[in-house]
């Protein structure tokens, strides 16, 4: 994993700069990239990258929704999958296993927050994994000199809501 940071970071560079899917403004440089990887992993959150041929071609991770202690079964889920890998099932295989990874952790819960409401190839890629429409936030983001909607998405996890989690506090 301490290989991949100089690819993820290129990756989530291209996406802020010329994406509308992150709402981020300037692209955080490798060392911030690991400290996120650092902190989220720290908390028991998985991480995950896709590889061929000794060559990252995305990379995927699920982190609290929010910091409340009633939402610690909810986890919200990021996709970046490099540009000329798009449409290849990069983002299904990680996706599938992202899933498979938050279930054995004991979540119930997974919410996609999709940045710009065209951003069709990631809507798709979530309702093909099972991800249900909750709404939309229309104009919550500026970003590349337009308005941008957040589509809002959510999947239940193993049990999901049908029972309580064993620690039911």
């Amino acid at each position: 994993m301490p290989g991949d940071f100089a690819a993820i970071t290129a990756i989530y560079r291209h996406a802020v700069l010329h994406g509308t899917g992150t709402f981020e403004l300037d692209p955080p440089d490798e060392g911030e990239m690991a400290a996120r990887h650092a902190r989220l992993t720290a908390l028991g959150y998985p991480y995950l990258v896709a590889c061929a041929a000794g060559e990252v071609l995305g990379y995927a991770y699920a982190g609290a929704y929010r910091d409340r202690p009633a939402y610690r079964f909810l986890v919200e889920d990021s996709i970046y999958v490099r540009e000329d890998c798009q449409g290849r099932g990069v983002g299904a295989a990680l996706i599938e296993r992202l899933i498979d990874e938050s279930v054995a952790r004991g979540y119930r819960q997974m919410v996609a927050v999709i940045g710009d409401g065209e951003n069709a190839g990631s809507i798709r890629l979530h309702e093909k994994a099972g991800f249900a429409p909750l709404g939309t936030l229309r104009a919550a983001g500026w970003k590349s000199g337009r308005w941008l909607d957040v589509v809002l998405m959510q999947r239940p996890l193993g049990a999901g809501a049908s029972e309580p989690p064993l620690d039911d506090r």
